[in-house]
């Protein structure tokens, strides 16, 4: 991920009051988003999140994420636009700790914990976590309406009377 690379924050910047913040991406953020995304483009993308000290080395990364994009219709290709509006609530740890308290038994992995997002070197990657709600709120098969999908298999068009699946085996079957 690399559109959002300079989206991050400092532990060091955030005290005992939780830290709040509204961040629009740049045209060249979103154009790379769309190529990142594979998806026509991004015409805007707005995040605003609170980034709030747990204690412990642990903080709590909560916002909404506001996005237009314009993605290709799964049966035409054709444009289709898009909104999306998600909230999110994500649980950050120093790497170190998180690796202390994976559970293992055996040659796997025990996951006990709720799923906690690494911090490394005291970077929080906004921008990582930005990019990972993106991507799961965008349509997965977008459909322009009224698209239809009217496929018809060559060898079927080809032989009208074999359309049915039981139509070699009526040949096969003696006439009286």
């Amino acid at each position: 991920m690399t559109a959002l690379r300079d989206w991050f924050k400092l532990v060091t910047d955030i005290g005992e009051r939780p830290l709040s913040e509204t961040r629009e991406a740049t045209e060249e953020e979103r154009i790379e988003l769309a190529r990142e995304l594979d998806i026509l483009s991004c015409e805007a993308l707005k995040a605003t999140y609170v980034i709030k000290a747990l204690g412990s080395g642990r903080y709590n990364f909560s916002g909404t994420l506001e996005a237009e994009v314009t993605q290709a219709c799964v049966v035409s290709l054709e444009p289709v636009p898009g909104r999306l509006s998600e909230s999110y609530s994500i649980e950050l740890g120093p790497i170190e700790a998180l690796q202390d308290e994976t559970p293992v038994d055996g040659d796997r992995v025990v996951s006990s914990v709720p799923d906690v997002e690494p911090i490394e070197d005291g970077r929080i990657e906004v921008g990582s976590m930005i990019f990972g709600v993106l991507s799961a709120g965008l349509d997965p098969y977008p459909r322009k309406p009224g698209a239809e999908f009217e496929w018809v298999d060559p060898k079927l068009a080809a032989d009208p009377d074999g359309a049915s699946p039981f139509a070699a085996l009526a040949k096969l079957k003696p006439k009286p």
